[in-house]
């Protein structure tokens, strides 16, 4: 027999079914609604916190007083 040439290829097929599709989507609403919900506990806190030290500080005048003090040293 004689040597033939021969070829071999390789095909590559990216097959997604709706169900892959749908648990991607909940997955994506589930992340953003996590990411949603810290960021409004982090907000809640922040306020918290500014009111905690307004109300410490005696007053908004006071605070902001205070607050440039801190910061440029005075």
């Amino acid at each position: 027999m004689m040597n033939q040439p021969f070829t071999t290829s390789k095909e590559r097929s990216k097959v997604t079914s709706q169900a892959t599709a749908q648990v991607e989507a909940e997955v994506s609403k589930v992340g953003v609604g996590v990411i949603g919900f810290v960021a409004a506990l982090i907000g809640i806190w922040g306020l918290s916190c500014f009111v905690g030290g307004l109300v410490n500080s005696g007053g908004p005048l006071a605070f902001v007083k205070g607050w440039f003090g801190a910061v440029l040293g005075l």
